[in-house]
């Protein structure tokens, strides 16, 4: 029998959930080619258990299982690519988002802003939030 060797460690966290993973994969794998999301913005989206180290995380993990799921469409918030030294080459993720046409500085930041897809049902329920209540 396997000792525990985190002695504090949580059982039946909702981040070993195989479902809490898929759901990130499923929300990115709408992501359309020559857009992008940020860490946070996907975990804003998922909500309550999502933050966007999970979402780095679970990014970094993307199975290879057939669904090509585009993990190199999720960026971090200042345009950047944050998988350095984590693909082999160093900047496959830029080059991959550079393939679909998002244009990068000599920086290696995009502008975040144009390239930034949101799902409609979260834009429509953002757009709601941000309405003042009026009774």
């Amino acid at each position: 029998m396997a000792k525990n060797i985190i002695g504090n460690a949580v059982k039946n966290r909702p981040q070993d959930d195989p479902s809490f993973r898929e759901r990130a994969y499923e929300l990115v794998m709408r992501i359309p080619a020559g857009r992008v999301m940020s860490y946070g913005l996907v975990a804003r989206v998922l909500g309550v258990g999502y933050d966007a180290r999970a979402i780095g995380n679970i990014m970094y993990a993307t199975p290879d299982d057939g669904r090509n799921i585009p993990w190199h469409r999720v960026i971090n918030s200042q345009g950047g690519c944050s998988t350095a030294g984590q693909t082999s080459p160093p900047d496959l993720q830029q080059r991959l988002l550079e393939g679909e046409g998002i244009v990068f500085n000599d920086k290696g930041k995009c502008d975040i802003e144009k390239y930034l897809w949101t799902p409609s049902e979260y834009e429509a329920e953002a757009a709601s939030a941000n309405q003042p209540n009026l009774f």
